[in-house]
């Protein structure tokens, strides 16, 4: 269980209600994924029901028998809401990791020690580029994947489908997005029509594949889509000098939370994100450590208890960036931590901190 002071993010600005905060919580047994028992390695969304354990509930109408499983969890969902007090809220999270990017791609060329320390820093080779990288081939299969199993639920389970689609801004969560809902038979009050969020983006890195395309670019490419209030046409985040720590992004991840929990009343959301966001998103909310593969997608049940501040007896707070050393060229190794970042470079020469290229940040 994690406590958190109430924030909302408006235009990039972050008010704090001073008199209240939101304490997250995942509502557990009834995921497998909830079950530390559960391999995230081995695990499979598409073979599981994403994950929802076949059980009875407490909720079980006399028709039960002719109801399938996620019909009878949605009201199990409804009965939660109907029941909880006037500062609790729940909410069933879609958080879907984005599919096999060109930057993922080039990890596995190159090598974990390679990348980090060298490749992840440009903006490609001559061959690819994965600067805000789009999806491989690999990449769109997975997304159809995703579409294919989100068709095979609405028609055999009547899964409750999201009211509201949240996106990252980086393109390959925008295609990913695009390709995992369009075509769906969904209702015609809860359209697929994202909403692109700032702060549902990966954890901000000097690798430019974290460096968004300017707001203009994403326009183009998907002209019907939303941009929450104060997108910048520019990202203003990315610098390629620092990166987040793991808690500078868990206070993001907050920040995102409290404003969509705050604005939205919707019970069924997608989010469209990344392995380390989706990861500092379930830390946030005290969920096991779950990671997933690049397609893949967890469904999380949270409680969202609205609470005096004084009562608080744990907050998440913001943190400092840090730079990360690199090497000017491709690195003998890495090794865990250290002085030097990791990055073991040819030569004996000292890992730097400066930019590789220098990238200015556009305002």
């Amino acid at each position: 269980m994690v406590r958190l002071e109430l924030s909302l993010l408006l235009g990039g600005a972050v008010s704090v209600f001073a008199a209240s905060y939101i304490e997250y919580s995942t509502v557990t047994g009834y995921f497998l994924q909830d079950d530390d028992s559960t391999n995230a390695t081995t695990f499979d969304y598409t073979a599981t029901n994403f994950g929802l354990i076949n059980q009875s509930y407490p909720t079980d109408p006399a028709n039960a028998a002719f109801l399938t499983q996620w019909q009878r969890f949605s009201l199990v969902i409804s009965s939660l809401q109907a029941h909880a007090p006037k500062n609790v809220d729940y909410k069933l999270l879609f958080m879907g990791r984005h599919g096999e990017g060109f930057h993922n791609a080039a990890e596995s060329y190159f090598g974990t020690p390679a990348w980090n320390c060298y490749w992840s820093l440009l903006e490609g080779n001559e061959t690819t580029v994965w600067a805000d990288a789009h999806l491989t081939e690999a990449g769109i299969e997975q997304a159809l994947k995703a579409n294919a199993f989100w068709l095979s639920r609405i028609e055999d389970e009547k899964i409750p489908t999201p009211e509201h689609y949240y996106t990252s801004p980086l393109y390959r969560c925008l295609s990913t997005a695009n390709l995992t809902f369009s075509g769906l038979p969904l209702p015609a009050r809860h359209p697929f029509l994202p909403t692109i969020k700032a702060k549902l983006r990966e954890g901000i890195s000097e690798h430019t594949c974290d460096h968004r395309s300017n707001k203009t670019y994403i326009h183009n490419a998907f002209p019907t889509w939303k941009f929450e209030p104060g997108f910048p046409e520019y990202d203003q985040l990315w610098t390629g000098v620092t990166a987040e720590t793991s808690a500078a992004q868990d206070y993001r991840s907050k920040q995102l939370l409290d404003d969509v929990f705050s604005s939205d009343r919707s019970t069924y959301l997608s989010f469209t994100s990344h392995s380390g966001e989706i990861a500092s998103i379930l830390r946030v909310l005290g969920h096991r450590i779950f990671p997933l593969s690049t397609g893949a997608v967890i469904p999380v049940l949270v409680k969202a208890e609205t609470v005096d501040l004084s009562a608080a007896t744990s907050t998440v707070t913001s943190a400092t960036w840090t730079p990360s050393p690199h090497c000017t060229v491709p690195p003998v190794t890495s090794i865990s931590g250290g002085a030097s970042g990791g990055c073991v470079c040819p030569n004996s020469a000292a890992p730097v901190t400066t930019t590789l290229p220098p990238y200015p940040v556009e305002t």
